[in-house]
């Protein structure tokens, strides 16, 4: 396995425990620390089973123990959210860009997890054929979900100005940069052309987000659960971004 999906799938794995302390810190003390799109709050039981099955995945993936399950699920788990939760209701709100922003996060990081699960072996001789072509889908689903990031910052390149770090001159033109290395990685994950550099490319650059962009917002704002759950959703897509190398390996295969 390249060296670039092992730390793909650590760093995703970290995330969905960041994901789960976020959701434990919640449950602890109510109002202190709430979660953001593209989670939701609820009820503090149901904090402490989605803290706890976070923690689980993460830990399944990291030590590599039904991994390949634990990511299946966790996969169905986004989608079902994603579906459930914001894009069906996109339907009578086209023009808002919350539900786009928050329902496509979890449509790209659930078709991550899917072609994650591609990476473990399986559990069951003659399952492995079905289960890979249902896990093919989520490189394509990685991919939609780029192209509507891709829109957003075409659409709303002024909000995503406002977010550049200070010190960086041309917000705008980073605002539009991004949007165009969004369209470029989807195109490349899709086609398979060039799909390593730009999946390491755009892996960098969320990671890079999470230092430069995110962590000073969390600094400045500790109790915002907003800023934690974007700096962890940069962190998983970093993640993601690497995974994405695997599906141009097995393609060659």
């Amino acid at each position: 396995m390249n060296g670039l999906v092992r730390i793909g799938r650590v760093v995703f794995a970290v995330a969905m425990m960041c994901f789960g302390a976020l959701y434990m810190v919640y449950a602890s003390w109510v109002g202190k620390v709430v979660p953001g799109p593209p989670w939701s709050a609820g009820y503090r039981w149901i904090a402490w089973i989605i803290a706890i099955a976070f923690f689980a995945v993460g830990v399944c993936l990291v030590v590599q123990w039904k991994g390949r399950t634990a990511a299946t699920l966790l996969g169905v788990a986004l989608l079902w959210r994603a579906l459930s939760a914001y894009l069906i209701g996109l339907l009578g709100h086209l023009r808002d860009p919350g539900p786009w922003t928050s329902g496509f996060e979890l449509v790209a990081l659930g078709g991550a997890a899917l072609v994650l699960a591609a990476t473990f072996p399986s559990d069951r001789e003659g399952s492995a054929g079905v289960l890979d072509k249902f896990f093919a889908v989520g490189r394509y689903l990685f991919a939609l979900a780029l192209v509507v990031f891709g829109v957003q910052h075409f659409l709303y390149a002024g909000f995503v100005a406002t977010i550049v770090p200070a010190w960086m001159p041309g917000k705008l033109f980073w605002a539009y940069f991004v949007g165009v290395a969004f369209f470029a990685a989807a195109l490349s994950i899709v086609t398979g052309k060039k799909a390593k550099l730009a999946s390491t490319l755009l892996g960098v650059m969320f990671l890079t987000w999470v230092v430069i962009v995110h962590m000073p917002r969390v600094a400045a704002a500790p109790h915002n659960g907003n800023e934690w759950t974007s700096e962890f959703v940069a962190l998983a897509m970093g993640g993601a971004s690497f995974l994405m190398i695997s599906t141009t390996s097995q393609r060659r295969e």
